[in-house]
């Protein structure tokens, strides 16, 4: 089984469609996290102005990752949504699921609520959680083809600064690239 994290900023240009398209034509035993993108920004600037604390501002977030997970799955129509972890374990394999975290589920596992905590490092949560064999990250920015570690992922803020956390346990492969990077060579 696979997690294939979409950035959210991947939304701001045409590679979203074209890695929805090429997850499409991969094997189905996946699962796509979305990234907050517009939402979750939109959130930080609301935070910003009314000053709101930390929980709140998660909890936003989560759902910032589920209006981009719909999103998904109104440009690919024959790909599942599905909340909770159980169901994802019952589901994988017969399409591509695309998860609508849980904020319930996130609280329940013990999620930070703020900002160092992004949906790079939910999908590494639910990568160990789900017993994933691969954790791919797609980014829109080609900075993410040249760097290689996770310690320069987080350097170069490319993934968040609890990412490395999340994944000192992991028994999964990490990979990061960048949109055209994992379009190209999946075709």
């Amino acid at each position: 089984m696979q997690v294939i994290k979409l950035g959210g900023s991947l939304e701001k240009s045409n590679k979203l469609t074209q890695c929805l398209e090429t997850i499409h034509k991969m094997p189905s035993n996946l699962v796509i996290v979305a990234g907050g993108g517009v939402f979750a920004d939109q959130v930080r600037q609301t935070q910003k102005k009314w000053h709101f604390n930390e929980t709140i501002a998660h909890e936003m977030a989560i759902l910032a990752m589920q209006q981009m997970a719909l999103l998904f799955k109104g440009l690919q129509p024959t790909f599942q949504c599905l909340e909770s972890v159980a169901a994802i374990k019952s589901q994988v394999g017969q399409q591509p699921i695309i998860w609508l975290p849980k904020i319930q589920e996130l609280n329940q596992a013990g999620i930070g609520a703020n900002w160092n905590i992004t949906s790079d490092s939910l999908a590494a949560w639910l990568s160990m959680t789900i017993q994933a064999s691969h954790l791919t990250l797609i980014k829109s920015t080609p900075a993410a083809d040249k760097l290689d570690s996770i310690t320069e992922w987080v350097k170069n803020e490319v993934v968040d600064s609890e990412f490395s956390a999340f994944t000192k346990k992991a028994r999964f492969n990490i990979q990061i690239m960048s949109a055209e990077k994992f379009c190209s060579s999946v075709c």
